[in-house]
């Protein structure tokens, strides 16, 4: 997550807030030291933060929607006998779900977890912003403000992004195939309406 945030904070900054278009014209006599190149570019606006916060999210969604949706199976096998559980452990798990379901059934869930974590808009901005207050109005040293900043932004998205972990949750344990209940991501959120109205997308999963 945090490699491809990177990079696409560089990508974003470098090529829409600040272009670097924008130093080609910068004259100097023959010789002289180049600044920085970070100090070269302007910073990075918030929304900036943000955006590279939602393409982020995305990437890194390819990576976690298989891996969450085995975790999803593996929890809601509530038998106490480990003999009548379906699934011995995460490996089984996922042969099992490729050879009944292929390549689609690994990744069941993506869709759901792509829009859980394009949230991820308001966790780096909010960390933007969070970073610069604390910057500006208190003492604290850097790492005392990542910390504080990292704590804070990582509220801010559980806050906003929680509903649709619920859902996800929803759409990950349903059963694959003939027996699924719900067709798309709506079907599960409307299912959680029913049955908890509103309280339904913030119960624990």
């Amino acid at each position: 997550m945090l490699g491809s945030l990177t990079y696409y904070r560089r990508l974003l900054n470098e090529n829409i807030f600040n272009p670097t278009t924008s130093l080609v014209p910068l004259a100097r006599p023959e010789g002289a030291i180049l600044p920085n190149e970070a100090d070269a570019y302007g910073k990075l606006p918030t929304v900036g933060h943000a955006i590279a916060g939602l393409m982020a999210g995305a990437t890194v969604s390819f990576v976690a929607a298989p891996v969450e949706h085995i975790k999803a199976r593996l929890q809601v096998q509530y038998a106490a006998d480990k003999s009548k559980r379906l699934y011995s452990g995460p490996i089984d798990c996922a042969r099992k779900i490729y050879k009944s379901h292929g390549i689609p059934g690994i990744f069941h869930g993506l869709g759901a977890t792509l829009l859980f974590r394009s949230f991820f808009f308001f966790w780096w901005g909010s960390y933007d912003i969070f970073t610069r207050l604390l910057s500006q109005h208190t003492a604290l040293s850097t790492p005392a403000i990542n910390f504080w900043a990292g704590g804070l932004s990582a509220q801010v998205f559980w806050i906003t992004s929680y509903p649709s972990d619920v859902v996800k949750q929803r759409i990950m344990t349903d059963p694959l195939g003939r027996d699924r209940q719900f067709a798309s991501w709506g079907d599960a959120a409307r299912a959680v309406w029913r049955e908890n109205g509103v309280r339904g997308y913030w119960r624990l999963v």
